[in-house]
């Protein structure tokens, strides 16, 4: 991914929460760590694919509980969709 898109999923991330003492780590979890609700992280999750004109798969969502994880399927989804342009 991107320099450029790692920052703007990080800064759209910051939007939904307080950034903890040590910053956003990869292994930080969006429920314990990060106090996200179900419907922040659909938000969240919907503000990026608005962002980046993207769809990401729901069923791989639901497997994701870490900034890491969103990160890396984020990754992957983009990866696809230039492939496929």
């Amino acid at each position: 991914m991107s320099e450029k898109k790692e920052a703007k999923f990080i800064e759209i991330l910051k939007e939904y929460c307080d950034v903890p003492e040590g910053g956003l780590t990869r292994d930080l979890r969006f429920r314990e760590d990060l106090n996200f609700s179900s419907l922040d992280f659909m938000a969240f999750l919907g503000e990026l694919e608005d962002e980046f004109d993207t769809e990401l798969d729901e069923k791989e969502l639901s497997k994701v509980t870490t900034v890491g994880e969103a990160l890396d399927m984020f990754d992957a989804c983009m990866k696809k969709k230039e492939a496929a342009e």
